[in-house]
């Protein structure tokens, strides 16, 4: 079952951690954002693997967008 990484906020991509085919544990972020001159990372929910990532450096975000998909561990 695929798991969805989404924006908590509107932001901008400022640097993507992990890369496709990596395994992710519960809270190891997954790509940095930046809202209101603060970066915050944008952790996993659960153990996974990222299977898709569907932002780059540099997009801006909505809050609720979908950056990552994982597959379940």
């Amino acid at each position: 079952m695929a798991i969805e990484v989404v924006a908590p906020m509107v932001g901008k991509v400022v640097r993507i951690v992990a890369e496709p085919g990596q395994s992710v544990s519960e809270d190891d972020p997954i790509v940095m954002i930046e809202a209101m001159k603060v970066e915050m990372p944008v952790s996993a929910p659960e153990d996974g693997k990222v299977a898709e990532l569907r932002v780059a450096v540099g997009d801006t975000v909505e809050g609720g967008q979908v950056l990552a998909i994982l597959e379940e561990a």
